[in-house]
């Protein structure tokens, strides 16, 4: 029997109430900060109330009116992070199950030796080898195109690893009985093992859209037209300048809009999440 006590009750809603005030609370800032002029924001005096301007800052970037700190229209910017983040998703989840399912699955001579030589690219993130990296798309006629931002960063040893861990649990009676029913390899794949990666899929697009909605120094390095700059490049590039004051009100603004993408993907996986949990099966 579970004891009722409401005293412990009410101090775990009121540290989930503080916990949302902590994450609610910048952004609030943030969107307050939007709706007042910049000379208002720098001032530090800005009110907790949304100003004057309301929403004609969102509208001002989004219609590329504030192009003058960015160069190109913040729509252009979010569209390019949204396809290279999912890109690089799709891309690494493809590539990283079908890996860790020949690993698997298939019995062929170095099948461990490819899965350590696959788990050993962990120690060289793309930093270490962003030049050789780089040599290589130049010499492919690669750069400035979607193609270079998303191609490099695409193969994945930690989605690899973690789909092979889960490939390994699942009962060697399924393959047996697979093969009894005549199903070849892309059948079981995709008729069984696919269906009961769903969870796994899910936390790691979520993982992996992030990740590549928040690269910087790939993009800055092969992009020099600015119709490829994304979001991260766009903020970078508004919070550098030489001469003048910041207009920290589109950044804000620039940078509430940077939050949306990431944020719906999260909160779309999210019922993935509990469907999983209240599966009869599970």
């Amino acid at each position: 029997m579970v004891e009722n006590r409401p005293w412990l009750s009410f101090c775990s809603y009121l540290l989930l109430i503080l916990g949302v005030i902590a994450v609610a609370l910048p952004v609030w800032l943030a969107l307050v900060a939007a709706t007042h002029h910049s000379h208002e924001v720098m001032s530090g005096q800005v009110s907790w109330l949304p100003g004057e301007l309301g929403l004609s800052v969102f509208a001002e970037v989004l219609n590329g009116e504030a192009s003058r700190e960015l160069g190109v229209p913040v729509a252009g910017m979010l569209f390019n992070s949204t396809l290279m983040a999912l890109l690089i998703a799709v891309g690494k989840l493809s590539i990283s199950m079908l890996s860790a399912y020949a690993v698997v699955f298939f019995r062929f001579p170095g099948r461990m030796l490819c899965f350590w030589l696959i788990f050993i690219t962990l120690m060289l993130p793309v930093e270490v080898r962003i030049m050789p990296t780089f040599k290589i798309v130049a010499d492919l006629g690669l750069l400035n195109s979607m193609t270079g931002l998303t191609l490099p960063l695409i193969a994945s040893a930690t989605a690899t690893f973690l789909f092979r861990q889960f490939f390994m649990t699942l009962p060697p009676e399924l393959l047996e009985a697979a093969r009894m029913d005549g199903a070849g390899p892309w059948r079981f794949f995709r008729d069984i093992v696919l269906p009961l990666s769903r969870t796994n899929l899910a936390a790691l697009f979520v993982i992996t859209f992030i990740y590549g909605w928040n690269q910087y120094l790939w993009p800055l390095l092969i992009t020099t037209d600015d119709s490829y700059y994304t979001m991260v490049m766009g903020l970078s590039r508004m919070l550098a300048v030489d001469n003048g004051d910041i207009a920290w009100n589109r950044v804000m603004a620039v940078s509430l809009l940077a939050m949306l993408p990431p944020v719906v993907v999260v909160l779309g996986m999210q019922r993935f999440f509990v469907k999983s949990l209240v599966e009869p099966e599970k």
